[in-house]
């Protein structure tokens, strides 16, 4: 495949992790970050390019690939959480709940009462359907999400002992028969993700990853016009199509290709580095 790269005009380059960033693996945990993608994302930086993750992982699991990368900024769970300042934040910060009195941090959630409403309802239409909240890095849930993310907190809950608190997001794993249903079950304020075809998202509707790339360019004082965004999968739709330069990895869902304005090769053989070369050389 034959790797064209954005004008010089670029001035941020955006990587999704999942399927565009890392290399795939046959467990969640072992998805790996190519030092191939490390020295080209460097370089870039030391060239004056800003770099920014857009992720729907959570801190827990996206943390580790922020701290080995130039990040200027760093969106986690597909945009209920903003990080415009990685250097000031760790763990505890960015899972605290509370926001620094800098402004760094932005969170975009609803509140866990309501989250709660919203899962017993569900419960009470589909008894059955595996669910849970994410707040501040903890997983509410009525099953065992070890069988998915081994690493990952998580505390079982009948969803009338969830802390006050906000909220990042509902997720749903149902299965593939149970889908029409609960399409027709979504509340009016929220919006669905679907990440990797079987995780259903509850998200803030202003929490997601075309906003959190505006909300971005603003702090950095880039123009949309002035960004290489690189995706997927659906949820990476509209901040490709926001960006001067949408780029697909070549391995992305096809509705995916079909919108990017570039494809670069797959996830697996180093793409988006490919590209950044390029730019770069």
């Amino acid at each position: 495949m034959t790797v064209s790269a954005a004008p010089r005009s670029t001035r941020l380059i955006v990587a999704d992790l999942d399927g565009t960033l890392l290399h795939d693996a046959s467990t969640f945990e072992e998805r790996f970050l190519s030092q191939r993608s490390v020295d080209a994302l460097v370089k870039a930086h030391e060239q004056g390019l800003k770099f920014a993750i857009s992720t729907a992982r959570p801190v827990s699991t996206g943390l580790s690939f922020a701290r080995r990368l130039p990040v200027d900024a760093c969106v986690y769970l597909n945009g209920a959480l903003i990080d415009m300042n990685p250097a000031c934040s760790d763990f505890d910060t960015l899972t605290s709940g509370e926001l620094p009195v800098d402004g760094h941090l932005r969170r975009i959630g609803f509140s866990s009462q309501r989250a709660c409403e919203v899962c017993r309802m569900l419960l009470g239409a589909m008894p059955g359907l595996q669910l849970g909240i994410v707040m501040n890095d903890v997983r509410y849930t009525n099953f065992d999400v070890s069988v998915l993310w081994k690493t990952q907190e998580f505390r079982l809950t009948d969803f009338t002992d969830v802390p006050n608190g906000q909220a990042d997001k509902i997720f749903i794993m149902p299965r593939s028969e149970q889908c029409a249903q609960l399409a027709g079950l979504i509340p009016a304020d929220f919006k669905v993700s679907i990440s990797e075809g079987t995780m259903w998202m509850l998200m803030n509707p202003q929490a997601n990853k075309e906003s959190s790339l505006r909300t971005v360019c603003e702090r950095l004082g880039i123009g949309l016009g002035e960004t290489a965004s690189f995706g997927d999968d659906l949820i990476d739709i509209d901040m490709l199509k926001s960006s001067g330069t949408g780029v697909a990895v070549a391995n992305a869902n096809p509705r995916v290709l079909g919108i990017a304005d570039e494809v670069c090769p797959a996830n697996n053989e180093d793409g988006v580095a490919q590209w950044v070369e390029q730019l770069v050389a």
